[in-house]
């Protein structure tokens, strides 16, 4: 699918969506700046919630929040199951994982040639 933002907009969209995740209590929320790395998307937002039912909520939480202000997910996987969550805004991609998923898949780490950008003074 084709872009649908500006460069700004789309960074200004993934933080949008990283500030949802924090008024929500999410924990260890980080945007990845994936331009120049992989043409899939331009930002990866990263963090997780403390139980199933917190990851689920904060997805739906994102999911309804950026629908209300103009941006609509083009796809959504895990919703029911609550252990990871992603969020697929073309531009961005939002993952919110149970703790042990973030340990294990790593997506940091995997990312590393990505830029961190830690928010709300996490880290």
């Amino acid at each position: 699918m084709a872009r649908s933002t500006t460069d700004a907009q789309g960074a200004a969209l993934a933080h949008r969506a990283a500030a949802i995740i924090l008024e929500n209590k999410g924990t260890d929320v980080v945007v990845l700046n994936l331009k120049g790395v992989t043409d899939m998307t331009d930002f990866f937002v990263i963090a997780s919630g403390t139980s199933d039912t917190h990851v689920r909520a904060l997805g739906e939480h994102v999911f309804e929040d950026m629908k209300k202000e103009g941006t609509a997910a083009n796809h959504v996987e895990g919703l029911t199951t609550g252990r990871w969550v992603l969020l697929d805004y073309v531009d961005f991609v939002v993952h919110l994982f149970h703790p042990s998923l973030r340990q294990f898949y790593q997506l940091e780490r995997l990312w590393a040639d990505a830029e961190i950008v830690h928010v709300g003074g996490q880290r």
